[in-house]
């Protein structure tokens, strides 16, 4: 399934993307991490990937997309990354959102939406707030439903 509007080579490219980072969440969950997978990718090619590690390092700013662009940022060094991509399987939170916005990521794509923290439009907007000097291009639901089992899958065996 493709997001609304995706041209048939972009479809594919998501999907590629997306399939890539949902393997990182993958491995996340397999470590007892909520999982979260994040992908950089810069002129078609991967810059870099990682996952939630919030449990491992005992420190709650470790999301998947920050750790990503942290080491994107250091592997182009630039600190902005306008010509860049984000995939992300998780609607990003504020936090994540607002890095998004500082670094300068130029697109940001996502499978699952966060009713309860999203902020790409499902509870608030940072990624596209008007007053910001930033707004990334943002393509949301790509893969949304593997995106989604995946979580719904680790929530349940943790509450069950």
């Amino acid at each position: 399934m493709t997001a609304l509007g995706e041209a048939p080579g972009r479809a594919q490219e998501n999907a590629r993307w997306m399939a890539r980072a949902l393997a990182e969440a993958l491995e996340a969950g397999a470590a007892g991490e909520v999982p979260v997978g994040a992908v950089v990718v810069h002129e078609g090619k991967e810059i870099s990937a990682a996952q939630n590690a919030m449990v491992r390092e005992k420190n709650a700013m470790e999301h998947a997309e920050l750790r990503a662009l942290r080491d994107a940022t250091k592997k182009l060094g630039d600190a902005r990354l306008s010509e860049a991509t984000l995939y992300v399987t998780l609607e990003p939170c504020a936090m994540c959102a607002g890095a998004m916005v500082l670094s300068r990521v130029g697109r940001v794509v996502f499978g699952a939406f966060d009713d309860k923290a999203g902020m790409a439009g499902s509870v608030g907007d940072v990624l596209r707030h008007k007053k910001l000097n930033h707004r990334p291009e943002v393509e949301g639901g790509v893969m949304k439903e593997a995106s989604a089992a995946l979580l719904k899958e680790f929530f349940g065996a943790r509450r069950g």
